[in-house]
């Protein structure tokens, strides 16, 4: 409990022994007005602050929210009270007390709930590092993060936060993970392995050389993503300020209608017009009308449900995309990156004219500008120092391949479709793998087999996302049809397009989704910056957080953070459960509601039945709500 949940605990404890004592001995005070003087001190202890909030929305023209009603409907009790007793009748102060009593329970109930489901977005926020360890003179300095410049050589102590995304030059240790990924199992890191901010070095000492800057560091983009989750509403969040926002005038103003129009036609007909009763119908009607439990309980589920997501290491860029998420009948795969691993390796190379070294001589050169796996695959398969100053003139053709001079030869390396644009007569490779075709003057000189591994988890990622109800599964690829056919075939996938460029990726997902349901939503996942515009494309956007490009994970709106792509039917199924509860708190709450409105408006229910239509559907939908957090058997 915080500092202002344990003083509203104090003033609800305090509040409820006076209660308790004026119940025992007020029966000894014959003046009503010491009655009423000693009740209004359990019901301003514990109603204060509700009576400024409503003084303050009264003069900023605020009106018709809880404080309003709660305010209106205690001091009509209280006022009934008074006339009752002036007129010789018993005055009863209890439920007005009771009420905002009961009232601030619900509230304490509900700011500790909030607090929880916050739980795991606070742990999230623990990932921003406070300081970076740099070497001076033979000492360690403490900077802060945002100083430290891309390409240099950060220290990194046992038990310390990674400050910044770089790779590792000298030590190995082992590194916490679990609140980027949501795994508790600890990774083992050595030279050589890149590393992302926000992780805890847990034994070795770690020499890291910075790769990007702090704002652009894996742990300041998942916080920035987390702090913007909650600012996007789901229709039905915004549904329901729509709702509160007519709602309460409209009751505020049925009540007022209560008080005054059945005893003004009850004096004309010339019956008693029991004034005091249809003040009494029109308080309880205040105090069961208060949307508390529809208004605090929806937020709420999607708070927690984003938070409980990210205690699984899928980050859920907001309420949004939770909804839709939940309606996800098609995932379309990209490959590389999200079905395999991505780490490219040449098996074989098969030489024509030249011999094998050459081809890759001229293929790693001709590759060097390039970041794609492929080329990084090609030289490290080179292994030797590339003489960068001899190539010139690249021209690199977006899926197709790439061309260039080296050492004052045209060199070109590229797929079947390169060769096929320039007139090349290339030969079939009947291997498995993604194949790059290598021509020398405009000659065919051979070409060098790369292939990449399938994740462990692809397969049962796809079973997964069919026991959670997915229609189908596509992959969209740029490899050769034979690739695209033995990766589908491995893990179970029920569709794929090979061949594709990314402009081909973004008219396919078009396609499919004209082609299928409107109420059934379109998932992508991707990796790559050729992903973005499809990402963007797709009802749902998924990228890979941990080896995605910064590209994809800004146009996603959905980012895994270990690149599992298990994770993505638990997504959908943490989605589905949030939405779930999300419908049972509205039926519930407006179901209770309205039936005891009607029994308020003819007198059927009194004050503490409000305090039970009130606060008490109010905690069980917040319950409810807190269900969203249960989500790792999911």
């Amino acid at each position: 409990m915080n500092k202002k949940q344990k003083k509203l605990l104090i003033r609800i404890i305090v509040a409820s022994v006076c209660v308790v004592l004026l119940m025992i001995f007020s029966k000894y005070i014959s003046q009503w007005y010491i009655r009423l003087a000693l009740y209004m001190i359990p019901y301003l202890v514990s109603g204060y602050d509700v009576l400024i909030k409503a003084f303050k929305g009264i003069i900023n023209g605020q009106l018709f929210d809880e404080n309003f009603l709660m305010t209106i409907a205690t001091l009509g009790a209280i006022g009934v009270g008074i006339y009752q007793a002036v007129n010789g009748g018993d005055d009863d102060y209890l439920e007005a007390v009771a009420v905002m009593l009961l009232y601030q329970v619900g509230e304490l109930f509900q700011s500790y709930a909030v607090g929880k489901s916050r739980k795991n977005i606070s742990q999230l926020m623990d990932i921003r590092p406070d300081y970076a360890n740099i070497e001076v003179d033979g000492q360690l300095e403490r900077v802060d993060p945002d100083e430290v410049e891309i390409g240099s050589i950060i220290v990194v102590n046992p038990g310390e936060k990674i400050p910044l995304d770089g790779y590792i030059i000298e030590g190995s240790s082992t590194l916490n993970t679990s609140a980027l990924t949501g795994e508790s199992i600890p990774r083992e890191v050595s030279v050589g392995t890149e590393v992302l901010s926000g992780c805890i070095n847990m034994t070795g000492v770690l020499k890291i050389k910075t790769t990007k800057d702090f704002e652009e560091s894996t742990a300041s983009k998942i916080l920035d993503l987390v702090e913007n989750a909650a600012s996007r509403k789901s229709k039905s969040e915004n549904f329901i300020s729509k709702f509160a926002h007519y709602y309460t005038p409209i009751v505020c103003f049925s009540a007022l209608a209560l008080a005054a129009i059945p005893p003004i036609v009850l004096a004309i007909i010339g019956n008693d017009p029991m004034v005091e009763t249809w003040i009494y119908r029109a308080c309880t009607f205040l105090v069961i009308s208060c949307p508390c439990a529809v208004v605090i309980s929806i937020p709420l589920s999607f708070f927690a449900g984003l938070g409980g997501a990210s205690s699984q290491g899928v980050l859920i860029k907001g309420s949004n995309y939770l909804e839709t998420l939940s309606k996800v009948k098609y995932v379309v795969f990209d490959k590389t990156g999200t079905i395999t691993k991505g780490n490219f390796e040449v098996v074989d190379v098969h030489h024509n004219t030249i011999s094998k070294e050459q081809i890759l001589y001229y293929a790693a050169h001709v590759e060097s500008p390039s970041s794609h796996p492929i080329s990084q695959s090609l030289k490290r398969a080179y292994d030797k120092k590339i003489d960068i100053d001899i190539v010139s003139d690249i021209e690199e053709i977006s899926g197709h391949g790439i061309k260039g001079k080296v050492g004052g030869v045209d060199v070109m390396a590229g797929n079947s479709k390169m060769m096929k644009m320039f007139g090349i007569q290339y030969m079939d490779c009947h291997h498995a793998g993604t194949i790059v075709h290598v021509a020398i003057n405009g000659e065919y000189v051979g070409h060098i087999v790369i292939s990449d591994e399938i994740k462990a988890t692809s397969e049962e990622a796809v079973k997964s996302l069919k026991e959670s109800g997915v229609k189908k599964t596509i992959m969209l690829t740029g490899d050769d049809e034979r690739v695209a056919k033995e990766v589908a075939s491995k893990v179970g996938i029920d569709e794929y397009h090979a061949g594709l460029l990314p402009a081909d990726k973004v008219s396919m997902v078009e396609k499919i989704i004209g082609e299928k349901s409107e109420k059934d939503k379109l998932a992508f996942v991707g990796d790559g910056i050729n992903d973005a515009p499809v990402l963007s494309r797709a009802d749902i956007g998924i990228a890979m957080g941990a080896m995605g490009s910064d590209a994809a994970i800004e146009a996603a709106d959905v980012v895994l953070m270990d690149d599992d792509p298990k994770k993505i039917s638990k997504a959908i199924r943490i989605s589905r459960k949030c939405i779930k509860i999300v419908y049972e708190n509205i039926v519930f709450a407006l179901g209770v509601k309205f039936i005891c409105l009607v029994l308020g408006a003819i007198g059927i229910a009194n004050l503490w039945v409000a305090v039970i239509a009130d606060v008490g559907v109010m905690i069980i939908a917040v319950i409810n709500a807190m269900r969203t957090l249960l989500v790792k058997k999911l």
